[in-house]
């Protein structure tokens, strides 16, 4: 049985309730179990004790939208996994086979404060296959699974375009994106209808005569509601295309990048799909980001959608994600948004707020301490804590 771990007199901010200006934070055995303005231990022999005087105590930073360990950075098309891009629809591809845990950028995401990641494969599909919810620390990829599958990867616009073009396959127009999306979407939903009544008059004690495919069966956690779509969207009319996509099959889907979300804000707000923003911290390398802005993340929020903040990994480096929170607030997203943007909104995003995403009993000891706030350009990262383990100290702390 593992230790326990107490942080004191810290700044606690547990982002879903009051800040504790000197607070404490309980783990043990990997959860969290009390978050208090003081916490007495008894035996003090067997707990860790950090002393986080003048830090900010809060939960692990959560990137919501990447591809850590997938597309690793100056080792080429060895160390790109990301896209499997000679077939328009892959939705049996699953990030936890492409992950390689051995990725810098997995240690530049621990010193940086993020303590879990949703990483996944590219956009040069219209359909590119399955993400997975992750923490950023330890070998096997197996250890490190939230959930998996936690989305199904969908793109519109200029990838699949470019991608299909040069082979001289379809898609090469939006129409075809759509089109082949449907109908995917369309027997993913007649194969389920016919498994359901397969088994549904089958007599009890025996097995329904349905030969399951495996390819089909991909879609079942998307359209029983457990997962969301993964819409890669940046143009005005790409994001009204997975909406209407998703309201036509009844499926929650996740905004991802919306570039030009800003220009249509109300418009979300009334549909009611969250918004990934970014990557912001880069050029506008397509025609379709060239309204791309730090401010789309607050004009969304005033709107009224829940929004997180994307690196987009390694478009951006994964270690920007608090500076492009910070760039955020400072193009009009409130203070406590920029926050909320990289902690609990991705954790209700990526429906993982039951483990992680916020300093409550019960969860996860996902926990980072900064020597201020992290959205701050010179904020160092103490200390980085992932299921109650310290993975990371730095030598001053």
């Amino acid at each position: 049985m593992e230790g326990k771990l107490l942080i004191q007199n810290g700044r606690v901010l547990p982002m879903t309730g009051k800040v504790i200006p000197k607070g404490s934070v309980l783990v043990e055995n990997g959860k969290i179990t009390a978050v208090a303005e003081r916490i007495e231990v008894p035996d003090t022999g067997s707990t860790e004790i950090i002393d986080a005087s003048g830090c900010l105590v809060m939960p692990g930073l959560i990137e919501a939208h990447c591809h850590v360990g997938i597309t690793e950075e100056k080792k080429g098309m060895e160390g790109d996994d990301c896209n499997e891009n000679v077939s328009p629809v892959t939705p049996w591809l699953r990030a936890i086979d492409a992950v390689n845990t051995m990725d810098a950028a997995f240690d530049d995401a621990v010193r940086a404060g993020i303590t879990s990641i949703m990483a996944g494969p590219g956009s040069s599909n219209v359909v590119g296959g399955q993400f997975a919810f992750i923490k950023t620390k330890g070998r096997r990829i197996d250890d490190l699974i939230v959930k998996a599958p936690a989305a199904m990867k969908i793109a519109f616009g200029e990838n699949p375009k470019v991608n299909f073009s040069g082979q001289e396959k379809s898609p090469v127009t939006r129409m075809a994106i759509a089109g082949i999306l449907r109908e995917e979407l369309h027997k993913a939903v007649q194969y389920r209808k016919k498994k359901m009544r397969l088994t549904k008059d089958c007599p009890k004690g025996q097995e329904p005569d349905f030969e399951p495919d495996f390819r089909m069966e991909c879609w079942m956690p998307v359209l029983e509601g457990k997962i969301p779509l993964k819409a890669h969207v940046h143009r005005v009319d790409d994001i009204y295309t997975a909406i209407r996509i998703a309201k036509e099959f009844g499926l929650s889907m996740t905004l991802d990048h919306c570039s030009e979300g800003h220009l249509i804000a109300e418009d979300l707000a009334k549909e009611g799909f969250p918004a990934i923003v970014g990557p912001d911290l880069s050029s506008r390398s397509k025609i379709e980001v060239q309204n791309m802005a730090f401010k789309t993340a607050g004009v969304l929020h005033e709107a009224g959608v829940l929004v997180a903040i994307t690196t987009d990994h390694p478009v951006s480096l994964i270690q920007s994600l608090p500076i492009c929170a910070g760039l955020a607030v400072k193009s009009g997203l409130p203070l406590e948004e920029g926050l909320r943007a990289i902690t609990c909104n991705p954790a209700r995003i990526c429906r993982v707020f039951d483990r992680v995403g916020s300093l409550e009993p019960g969860k996860d000891a996902d926990i980072a301490i900064f020597t201020g706030n992290p959205m701050e350009t010179f904020t160092r990262t103490m200390c980085t804590i992932i299921n109650g383990k310290i993975v990371y100290r730095d030598t001053g702390f």
